[in-house]
């Protein structure tokens, strides 16, 4: 028996359902592939711009050392941007493994864990991007209500490079943001319709329910078409009377 192009058994119905879920996991892994890729790259800039940041002035013969451990939100973007890095490069090794092996995220506990991990990273890189730019702006422009000075008028070069990597932290966050959303569209259409996951976007279905559904939609085929209904009421009347006959040459 062929169906559509397709030899089947009669015990079983192939219904092709429009959308190809392997196709849409695979270009979905792709862009995430790539974002992964850039957040683990900018995130590592980040923390050895700003890590590895440090200038020496004399002021009045003393020697005053800056770092970025003088600045608590300098430590926590160093912190998160380490963490990010890390986190993503895991990512960027399950991406390509699931890229090798051709499979498909089914997995609700998975696609929860790597949404939740990308919810966490992404605030977490906002928040420590938000706190070191405050600081960026007040060693920057200063504040002369609180008698605040300017401190990068003394560590040009030094508040320079942070602004480098703060520049950095900054896309790299934007693309977590992004992620995020990508995660979590990865983890709502498992919620969504569940038909084709076995098959590759088809399904099969019992000879059985195969008859119902020819059987459920006959009626509506016929009520289009007066012809149809003739018919079957002069078949159904012919039956009556030929069944009317057997019985008479029974008595």
């Amino acid at each position: 028996m062929s169906y559509l192009g397709v030899g089947v058994s009669p015990g079983n119905v192939p219904v092709y359902h429009g959308s190809n879920v392997k196709v849409i996991d695979r270009r979905v892994k792709v862009v995430e592939l790539v974002l992964r890729c850039v957040i683990c790259v900018l995130a590592i800039l980040a923390a050895v711009l700003i890590g590895t940041d440090t200038q020496v002035r004399e002021i009045f013969t003393i020697r005053k050392k800056a770092k970025f451990t003088d600045m608590k939100a300098l430590v926590f973007l160093v912190i998160a941007n380490g963490l990010a890095a890390a986190y993503s490069l895991v990512q960027v090794l399950r991406c390509v493994l699931s890229m090798i092996r051709g499979t498909v995220l089914f997995s609700k506990p998975l696609a929860w864990a790597i949404f939740s991990g990308d919810q966490v990273m992404a605030y977490l890189s906002l928040s420590a991007v938000a706190a070191s730019a405050q600081s960026a702006v007040f060693a920057k422009l200063g504040q002369p209500e609180l008698q605040w000075m300017k401190t990068c008028t003394l560590y040009e070069k030094f508040c320079n490079q942070v602004g480098e990597g703060v520049a950095s932290a900054v896309l790299a966050s934007l693309s977590m943001v992004f992620l995020s959303a990508i995660s979590a569209f990865s983890l709502f259409r498992l919620y969504g319709d569940s038909k084709g996951k076995s098959s590759g976007g088809c399904h099969y279905m019992t000879a059985r329910e195969y008859n119902v559904g020819k059987t459920m939609a006959a009626p509506r085929a016929l009520q289009a078409d007066p012809r149809k209904i003739l018919a079957q009421r002069l078949l159904s009347l012919q039956s009556a009377v030929l069944a009317v006959g057997k019985e008479e040459r029974l008595y």
